[in-house]
């Protein structure tokens, strides 16, 4: 068949899968602390400069990204109103004593995927339960739609903006492989009678442009909110699309994410986050956030050239099977 007579169904597991309570409500709590931080960090110029600048000597894409970021803070932000969406992801750890820790992988804060497919699964299982006669066990599961949150705090970046008529515009990627995990959050935003827009990089390169209050018009049309479902990885940028992204990152409109909070979310930042004493600094007076984030901490090491950098580099060749290798930014496993 031709490939557009293709459809390829996203993965999901046949039956839900246990989590204890306690690791549940653990991560649920701790949450908006990350929401918190990542804020504060995305605020915090200094804390940026100093963690990333060994990585944009060696990495251009972080590179690219800051040297936006510095011409934009440089200009003075139009932005007034800021929207984050980050998901938080976590696996299991099983300690030498049986019991069971919250340990998180990564946080992603653009373009975080299946808030809408994941607000259909608890359904699916349930059905499939049901009609494997676990009745009981179908009854436990709890009801989740992330996709009418996430509309929700678009709904509210929208309203904030103050612009009735202005429209929502979800950046998107050339081939889009994920779109119905995206249209249900567009539907919940309809449902609010928010008028959604679908763009990609080309898209704002050609049509896009600021007006004298560096509003954001797309062929005339204004832009209340830029929620980016696209951007994360080099291979989409040429030079039209650099351009674009500073086009979007100048002007007013609501960026989710705003590139500061896009930096927030490398890898090396989170990596500087587990050392003693920095979550202290950049959540001052919170010590109860501060121990609830670090409780969910797996070991985090650096690579960089020197002392530290070395010995982790020679324990990491002498165990590997203890140590994952991340790569620096989202999207790369």
């Amino acid at each position: 068949p031709l490939c557009l007579q293709v459809v390829n169904y996203a993965p999901f597991t046949l039956l839900p899968s246990a989590v204890p309570r306690a690791l549940f409500e653990q991560a649920y709590a701790v949450q908006q602390d990350f929401n918190l931080l990542v804020d504060a960090i995305s605020r915090n110029k200094e804390f940026l400069e100093q963690t990333l600048a060994s990585t944009i000597k060696v990495d251009d894409f972080t590179a690219r990204l800051f040297r936006i970021y510095m011409q934009v803070l440089e200009e003075g932000l139009a932005q007034t109103v800021f929207l984050g969406i980050n998901r938080s992801d976590y696996m299991f750890d099983c300690g030498l004593d049986g019991q069971a820790a919250l340990r998180q992988i990564e946080i992603n804060t653009i373009a975080a995927s299946f808030g809408g497919l994941t607000s259909h699964t608890a359904d699916v299982h349930r059905l499939v339960l049901k009609v494997l006669g676990k009745t009981e066990e179908a009854s436990h599961l709890l009801p989740n739609n992330p996709a009418k949150g996430l509309a929700l705090g678009i709904a509210k970046a929208w309203e904030l903006y103050g612009s009735p008529r202005a429209v929502v515009m979800f950046l998107v990627e050339e081939v889009q492989r994920n779109i119905f995990d995206q249209r249900c959050v567009e539907n919940e935003l309809w449902n609010r009678n928010i008028r959604v827009v679908r763009k990609r990089f080309r898209d704002v390169f050609e049509q896009g442009s600021l007006d004298a209050s560096r509003r954001l018009y797309m062929d005339g049309q204004e832009v209340a909110v830029v929620y980016y479902r696209e951007g994360y990885v080099p291979q989409v940028y040429d030079q039209q699309n650099w351009e674009a992204r500073l086009l979007l990152e100048r002007s007013r409109a609501v960026k989710c994410p705003d590139i500061a909070t896009q930096l927030a979310g490398t890898k090396k930042v989170q990596q500087e986050l587990s050392r003693p004493g920095m979550l202290e600094k950049l959540l001052p007076g919170h010590p109860e956030a501060v121990a609830r984030i670090r409780a969910t901490f797996a070991g985090l090491y650096s690579l960089d050239e020197g002392e530290e950098g070395d010995r982790i580099a020679a324990t990491a060749i002498a165990d590997p099977d203890r140590f994952v290798l991340k790569p620096q930014r989202e999207g790369g496993g």
